[in-house]
């Protein structure tokens, strides 16, 4: 389960028994979860998380987008 990135209290981590699906990262922030597509990014699915939180999670998952894909490749590609 590598973590990707630890910013403002969001773990950004893949679970690495799903290269079968598309580029994706799962967040989760206390017990509040959440699964992002990355092409285009877009929130699958989230509990426990609030809209300004969502809207945040999106801007980080924008930001970062690049370098997660780039992980999802060399992750998944082994």
């Amino acid at each position: 389960m590598p973590t990707l990135l630890w910013v403002e209290g969001f773990r950004f981590f893949f679970f690495s028994r799903e290269g079968n699906e598309p580029p994706h990262v799962h967040v989760r922030k206390g017990d509040a979860v959440a699964k992002l597509w990355l092409q285009p990014v877009r929130i699958e699915f989230s509990e426990g998380l609030n809209p300004s939180e969502l809207r945040r999670l999106r801007e980080l998952t924008l930001e970062h987008q690049t370098e997660f894909i780039e992980r999802w490749n060399e992750h998944f590609a082994s």
